[in-house]
């Protein structure tokens, strides 16, 4: 083991979230044994915040353009209650050919068939859904939470780098302020939401660390932050021929297992205090990656994504679905209890949780 990992992880040790932006950077580079020890720590920090449990939520996803069709936006909220959903999230931006009002009636029509949590609304989307109906995105959120809306996804947020964000879409991001500015918008009006980052293009460690020094920042003055996602971008996302100038290792021929191992492990000690779940993003990881990554600071596995058969194409993560099953076996494998929980990391209904086991509420 090198002696910076070694001196890094025995301050760690002792104060998880204490570690310089360097040291945090060397940490990121880990491999081999250096990895091993660092994952070793950070589920030690895991268990030592939130115990034995996998937890998970029963969602299914559902695509905004659908407000076209209310009947169809019924069926498939009453299809995700008979499934024993406890959240519908609401994904992708509005139509440009769809109401003004488009959001307001989306949440009206899921929220009228059913209970549900509807996560919804990314900062784009709010920022898009406000100006649409000539409100403040205070106001658009206020107006939102009292129609259904019950929290946010934080996605979106890439890396929270202009000049990173500029080279990942041609310059159609929001402005990394704006994005800051919406996300705390939003928990200042009482909703919550996830932390992402999506790592793997041109960002390199120094600014994987300064991404999770900003949403630490938020959270110290927020609070709404209810789980934090690392995801590596897929392959269709990056602009086409690639980054030619980009010589390092990340990105889609890089080993993104040990990377990837090495940042949740990272995130799970720099967030320490201020975020308590760490969430694997089994959509975008393999099993395996899925597993190492839970024995190395996860501690979720996020939503098991109902497919239904009404309309199983709906939402980008279609086809994807984690079964109960699934979820109680790679429980069983780690050592851990599952705990089926809500958006907010509560306890469901026990009703939810028997329509969920096939059972009868």
């Amino acid at each position: 083991m090198t002696a910076p990992a070694r001196s890094a992880l025995a301050r760690a040790e002792n104060d998880p979230a204490g570690l310089s932006d360097e040291a945090y950077v060397d940490l990121l580079a880990a491999d081999g044994e250096e990895l091993e020890a660092l994952a070793e720590l950070a589920d030690e920090v895991r268990r030592e915040v939130v115990g034995d449990q996998l937890t998970f939520v029963a969602n299914r996803n559902l695509d905004t353009a659908v407000v076209r069709d209310p009947e169809h936006v019924a069926a498939l909220a009453d299809e995700a209650w008979a499934l024993g959903a406890t959240e519908v999230c609401v994904q992708g931006p509005l139509p440009p050919d769809a109401p003004d009002r488009g959001q307001l009636d989306l949440l009206a029509l899921i929220t009228g068939r059913a209970p549900l949590h509807v996560h919804g609304f990314r900062p784009a989307e709010v920022a898009d859904g406000a100006a649409r109906l000539g409100l403040s995105p205070r106001e658009f959120l206020e107006t939102a939470r009292d129609a259904g809306l019950g929290s946010v996804p934080g996605t979106a947020a890439r890396i929270l780098d202009d000049d990173i964000r500029a080279r990942l879409t041609g310059g159609t991001d929001i402005p990394a302020a704006r994005w800051i500015e919406l996300i705390t918008t939003a928990h200042e009006v009482g909703l919550r939401s996830t932390a992402t980052m999506v790592y793997g293009h041109v960002e390199t460690p120094a600014d994987q660390v300064a991404h999770l020094r900003t949403l630490a920042a938020i959270q110290d003055r927020t609070g709404g932050f209810t789980e934090m996602i690392a995801m590596p971008i897929p392959p269709e996302a990056l602009p086409a021929g690639g980054f030619p100038d980009v010589q390092r290792e990340h990105g889609p021929h890089a080993d993104t297992t040990r990377e990837t191992r090495a940042l949740y492990a990272v995130t799970r000690l720099l967030l320490h205090g201020r975020i308590a779940h760490v969430q694997a993003a089994w959509p975008k990881f393999g099993p395996g990656l899925t597993e190492a990554v839970l024995r190395g600071g996860a501690d979720d596995v996020g939503g098991l994504l109902l497919d239904g058969v009404l309309d199983p194409s709906a939402g980008a993560e279609a086809g994807r679905a984690l079964t109960l099953a699934e979820v109680e076996a790679l429980a069983a494998d780690l050592g851990r209890t599952p705990r089926q929980r809500t958006t907010v990391y509560g306890d469901p209904p026990a009703d939810r949780v028997a329509v969920l086991r096939g059972g009868t509420p």
